[in-house]
């Protein structure tokens, strides 16, 4: 069988996955948007259903508002143990923040509230050893390995778990001498432990390094033939392959999610952010061959007879319920709550958003696009280079200084949109840019219905705007700007681009949202 990789494009850095019998669960990072953690199932690790949210409520983290794209929920790890998921996470620069983990029996329904760490540092990862132990290991000036005595009661039915005890952290090893090591694993294969991490920064240089021991604390001896896992140096189109985890399937096969970039072109600049990658392993003298061709590279199509021969859970959007990630998409807004794929940015302001008969109203605050601050907007991953998305919006009336629109979204100061607006006393759709401290109108035309349907279509080159009137066939294109300066390289860290509903100082009606792939 070939498969294509990325399996989950997008913004979905850090991967963490697991298995439960014949059932795989993935999560990614997600930083500043809210809900926190989304998360995956499969059952043949190439198709992939959202089913949940790990962090959905307020009272389970705060996230900052400083340094966009750069702060917020970092890499989480995803373990299973005696009838209990568990998910360990670090919120970086929140004002409840820190390393804690949450669980739950059921990973379709609520995730408990946080059990806080007192640990510094971030990426952490919980390890079950087979004598009952349970251990932590994580990032500070190195990584290093602690143990923690847990508690499990139940009480009304519910398991409540609380961390009791932290055993004195040990520094077990710095890996390979690469910068910023980073999301660190253990495992006991065979026998022996292995520490797995992440090395030479989230970038161009990234790569994964391994080695082990027959102690848990050490001393580690570093593989041979490290890294494992690195695109660096390499033609290949997928880029800055790292932090990885290793997963078991039911037949005794390996393999390794970890995450990568598709830049646009050269020079080298990446818009849909870190995406997650899966490549096959195999073990030879007691370590493990990453890739294809045991080359340690991640290919963007991959031949293997090695996949669980399993069907997938749902193969079409309309025979499910949640969500399948990499596909076509349609919202019309007539339930009362938003669907897995949206997010906002920040924890919501819930008043802002109302669910009526007649779609979602977003109740405008007084933050557009360019605020640091809580905005009246739901977004979702930009998750192909070639896409059109179409929202059908209504605003009876618009104050002088009010609007709404589409948007495709980096961050506060690297965004364009088009939008219903007021200008000069009249009614006209504007499309607008922004680039850092750059910021313009390129477009106004004049326009006098209430009800209009915006148009997005992004390729590897540009982003253009375009609208539909009342008994217009085809869209009208008014606006376009180029995807290059919408790239983590020109405005951002860690994330990629979300297409984003929005409405400030205004109210506006959501009737119906599409996001097509070309």
């Amino acid at each position: 069988m070939k498969y294509t990789n990325p399996i989950l494009s997008g913004f979905h850095p850090d991967p963490s996955i697991c298995r439960v019998g014949g059932d795989f669960y993935l999560v990614t990072s997600s930083f500043e948007y809210f809900p926190g953690l989304p998360l995956f199932h499969s059952t043949d690790l190439i198709h992939w259903e959202q089913i949940n949210h790990i962090l959905s409520r307020d009272s389970q983290f705060t996230l900052t508002k400083e340094a966009p794209n750069c702060l917020g929920i970092y890499a989480p790890t995803i373990r299973y143990h005696e009838g209990v998921y568990y998910c360990i996470v670090t919120n970086v620069g929140g004002p409840a923040g820190g390393n804690f983990f949450v669980y739950t029996t059921d990973p379709y329904g609520d995730w408990s509230d946080p059990v806080m760490l007192p640990f510094g540092g971030i990426d952490p990862s919980l390890f079950f050893d087979d004598d009952g132990k349970v251990y932590y290991s994580g990032t500070d000036t190195g990584v290093f390995i602690a143990e923690l005595t847990l508690s499990k009661t139940t009480v009304e039915d519910r398991i409540q778990i609380r961390c009791e005890h932290v055993g004195k952290q040990i520094y077990a090893w710095n890996g390979s001498g690469g910068n910023n090591p980073e999301g660190p694993h253990l495992y006991k294969i065979n026998g022996m432990y292995y520490l797995m991490m992440a090395e030479g920064g989230t970038e161009y240089c990234h790569m994964v390094t391994i080695a082990r021991s027959d102690s848990v604390y050490g001393p580690y001896e570093a593989c041979p033939h490290n890294p494992i896992l690195t695109n660096r140096s390499t033609d290949l189109p997928i880029k800055a392959v790292g932090h990885a985890d290793l997963v078991e399937d039911q037949n005794g096969n390996w393999w390794s999610v970890c995450l990568g970039i598709r830049p646009l072109g050269y020079p080298f600049r990446h818009n849909l952010g870190r995406e997650t990658m899966l490549v096959p392993v195999t073990w030879e003298q007691g370590w493990p061959v990453v890739g294809m061709n045991g080359d340690g590279h991640v290919d963007a199509e991959i031949e293997t007879s090695l996949l669980p021969c399993t069907e997938p859970a749902c193969s079409t959007p309309a025979e499910c319920s949640r969500y399948l990630p990499g596909s076509s998409f349609t919202d019309t807004f007539d339930t009362a709550a938003m669907h897995l794929s949206w997010n906002t940015i920040y924890n919501p302001d819930h008043t802002l958003y109302e669910f009526t008969e007649n779609g979602l109203i977003l109740h405008g605050n007084e933050n557009g696009l360019s605020s640091s601050d809580v905005k009246s907007l739901i977004c979702r991953r930009q998750e192909h280079f070639d896409f059109t998305a179409r929202l059908t919006l209504s605003m009876e009336t618009i104050p002088e200084n009010g609007e709404a629109g589409l948007a495709i979204y980096m961050n506060n100061r690297h965004h364009y949109e088009i939008a219903m607006a007021v200008v000069d006393q009249k009614r006209c759709l504007i499309v607008r840019r922004q680039i850092g401290s750059l910021r313009a109108v390129e477009n106004v035309i004049a326009y006098d219905s209430s009800t209009v349907i915006l148009q997005l279509t992004g390729t590897r080159e540009s982003y253009t705007f375009a609208y539909c009137g009342d008994g217009q066939d085809a869209p009208v294109t008014i606006g376009s700007g180029e995807a290059q300066y919408l790239t983590t390289e020109v405005g951002g860290c860690f994330t990629g681009n979300y297409i984003a509903v929005y409405a400030a100082n205004a109210d506006a009606v959501c009737k119906k949202f599409s996001y097509d792939i070309q």
